[in-house]
């Protein structure tokens, strides 16, 4: 079934289809008849799944935020906020991308609106391009950590924990790698003006006095929706459910308030958040129907057991895990990698004592880490999308340095597992 699934997806067959493919076939070699029962019983079940809920809800309120122009005047903001400080773009561009990411966990969106907001400022200042374009990548990655992540909301089900507790968890990791990234562009900046210098006088339109109604109606809206949002769940007043739909509502009246509503606007949010939720969620159904077929074939419970009869020290075992994963995520989008070798990988995990939280947050992270990484490093490919004029590789070059920062980030949590499970185990408490 693996060869097959990896032969097909490097052919270029599409995922979602090829998954299903693959499961009746073998699966009906395998197990009969049953496979369709088994076909209908996992794909009630995952519908069933309120939390799943969640993922439109979010992913519409990110769009809302987008396509109002709330992200853009966000950026704006900050990037004049911070017009006298070398750097100043860079950390411009991975605040505002720290911020997205909170907004909406779409890696795509993320790089894709960043990049096409900081590009022509970065380029008339005269920023290094490979600098920049290491922070637009790595700063678009983060949504795929920070919460709301819609990875997380997916990958709760699949530990058995709770997507607030995987929320938690991983608001600290995600903000050290953002300080990781503000920390090293500044630090070069700093050693090497020419890399990073402050603001063209061009791009300073607003001055003085007027700055502060702009910085401030610029950074404030968004954030205070943000926090709303994630306050409301860490906080247990609301599920990550009821969350989203308060924060779609209150993208949605932020757009109206500011004047950005339309009725284009608003049927443009509606198709992207139906067009993403429906490529995730038959994902989704297509990566459980696999996974509940190789397991039921004994695969996945003879794998585990021959893993752990290797009686490995559990540092290396998680090492070769997160290996494994990392390699996976060069041809495999994140959501078979969540949905088939997450749950495969699990009874090691077990077996070894390893906290399935901790386990999750390493995971994201390891995730994050191979958009970065060649040879498919799709994050690079959506910045060159939105910046042809970039040669390939100088945006590659870019990236290396901040997937060594990532390298950095993930050894910080495998050494010290508190870094995520300090903030579950306080709103546990």
């Amino acid at each position: 079934m693996l060869f097959t699934l990896f032969g097909a997806i490097v052919l270029g067959f599409p995922i979602a289809q090829t998954l299903l493919v693959v499961s009746f076939a073998f699966g009906f070699w395998a197990l009969g008849d049953s496979v369709f029962n088994l076909f209908t019983l996992q794909s009630f079940g995952t519908m069933d799944e309120v939390t799943l809920a969640a993922i439109p809800l979010f992913v519409f309120m990110g769009y809302l935020l987008e396509q109002a122009g709330l992200m853009d005047r966000l950026f704006r903001a900050l990037q004049l906020s911070m017009a006298n400080l070398r750097g100043s773009l860079y950390l411009a561009v991975i605040s505002a991308a720290t911020i997205f990411a909170a907004a909406t966990g779409i890696v795509g969106a993320s790089v894709t609106l960043i990049g096409l907001m900081a590009i022509p400022s970065m380029t008339k200042s005269g920023y290094d391009t490979r600098l920049s374009a290491g922070a637009i990548t790595a700063g678009g990655t983060l949504g795929i950590l920070i919460p709301p992540s819609i990875m997380l909301v997916v990958m709760g089900p699949q530990l058995g924990e709770s997507v607030l507790d995987l929320f938690a968890a991983a608001i600290f990791p995600g903000f050290i790698l953002s300080g990781l990234y503000i920390a090293y562009t500044l630090f070069r900046s700093f050693k090497d003006p020419t890399l990073g210098p402050p603001l063209a006088e061009s791009e300073r339109t607003i001055r003085g006095a007027a700055l502060i109604p702009e910085i401030a109606l610029g950074i404030l809206p968004p954030l205070v929706l943000i926090v709303a949002t994630l306050g409301s769940i860490l906080g247990g007043w609301a599920t990550a459910t009821e969350a989203s739909a308060m924060g779609a509502l209150g993208a949605f009246l932020l757009a109206a308030v500011t004047g950005n509503m339309s009725m284009r606007m608003m049927t443009s949010s509606l198709r992207a958040t139906l067009s993403t939720t429906s490529m995730i969620m038959i994902l989704v159904v297509a990566s459980n129907f696999f996974g509940a077929v190789f397991s039921t074939a004994g695969t996945a419970g003879w794998m585990a057991d021959a893993l752990v009869d290797l009686q490995l020290n559990v540092y290396i075992m998680l090492f070769l895990i997160l290996a494994l994963i990392f390699i996976l995520a060069w041809p495999l989008e994140w959501v078979p990698i969540v949905l088939i070798f997450v749950p495969i990988l699990l009874p090691v995990v077990e077996e070894y004592g390893i906290n399935k939280l901790w386990f999750g947050i390493l995971v994201a992270v390891t995730l994050q880490t191979a958009w970065l990484s060649p040879p498919v490093a799709l994050s690079a490919y959506f910045l060159k999308g939105v910046a042809p004029h970039w040669d390939l590789k100088d945006i590659y070059a870019g990236m290396f340095q901040f997937m060594a920062l990532q390298v950095v980030g993930l050894v910080l949590v495998v050494l010290i597992p508190d870094i995520a499970l300090w903030l579950p185990r306080v709103i546990s408490n």
